[in-house]
């Protein structure tokens, strides 16, 4: 596969309106034309992009942790539906904009139903194409799950939104922004969070294989939360999948050997002398 990168860097241009988070950017076009321009625009909008002259394999696509994918499927060749509907059902979190040649309604109508977030016909004027792709990463963006903007209780801890921050009485969890992000997230939840959806969400773009980063923050989150809370049980592991958030009152042995005696039958005494 052959591809050409070009490096962006923050311009002064960017106005206040703009989605703040830089953003990663993938074109995959044959217009020379057409993405010098598209570059230039996104360069100094302070967007990191990347110019593809061929379809780029979704293990690619993933380990450039994209936020948006601008796609001519005249460049795919007669696999472009199919390309799509990979794209687009193996990475739910990237935006995927086509922006290709005069279509007819029927095409159109079926890449959206493919899962693309718009459609947009050449040739196109490149600071409406970059308003489309900010407002599909938008969408994207808003996690499916409420925000708490109040402080909420479970278990033995208070989560502090405002205060990006969790509690037991009056003693902090010490929680850095990314465990606190976690934690929030799974409160919110009342289902098992694949890992791939976790660090979609929390950090914004799709996992790459092999990654760790979830199960790591998780590992310091529990021990945070064993150490302030240590009669609780709060985030459960589904082995192979991912976790599941359900506050739980911890049992020790001791309670669990005595409540097994209590409910364990009372054997008959046998006669002296029975076999």
């Amino acid at each position: 596969m052959s591809h050409e990168r070009t490096d962006a860097s923050p311009g002064s241009q960017a106005g206040p309106q703009r989605t703040q988070t830089r953003l990663r950017v993938a074109v995959i076009d044959r217009d020379p034309g057409f993405t010098q321009v598209l570059a230039n625009r996104l360069g100094a909008l302070g967007c990191e992009h990347r110019s593809l002259s061929t379809p780029a394999t979704l293990e690619t696509l993933v380990a450039m942790r994209l936020n948006a994918l601008v796609l001519d499927l005249a460049v795919v060749g007669p696999e472009s539906w199919d390309y799509l509907e990979r794209v687009c059902g193996r990475l739910p979190g990237l935006a995927v904009i086509v922006c290709t040649g005069p279509s007819s309604v029927a095409q159109r109508v079926r890449g959206l139903r493919l899962g693309a977030d718009a459609w947009m016909t050449k040739p196109c004027h490149p600071e409406e194409l970059i308003c489309v792709i900010e407002a599909a990463v938008r969408r994207h963006r808003r996690h499916e799950l409420p925000q708490i903007d109040l402080a909420a209780t479970v278990g033995e801890i208070t989560v502090r939104p405002d205060l990006y921050q969790a509690y037991v009485g009056e003693q902090s969890l010490e929680l850095t922004a990314r465990e606190f992000e976690i934690l929030q997230l799974l409160a919110q939840s009342d289902r098992v969070l694949r890992r791939e959806e976790i660090y979609e969400r929390v950090w914004g773009y799709a996992m790459a294989h092999g990654d760790r980063s979830v199960d790591v923050f998780v590992r310091k989150l529990r021990q945070k939360l064993r150490a302030t809370s240590p009669g609780w049980s709060y985030i459960h592991t589904h082995f192979g999948v991912g976790y599941r958030f359900a506050p739980e009152p911890e049992v020790d042995a001791a309670d669990q050997r005595g409540r097994a005696e209590e409910l364990a039958p009372e054997l008959p005494i046998p006669l002296s002398g029975a076999l």
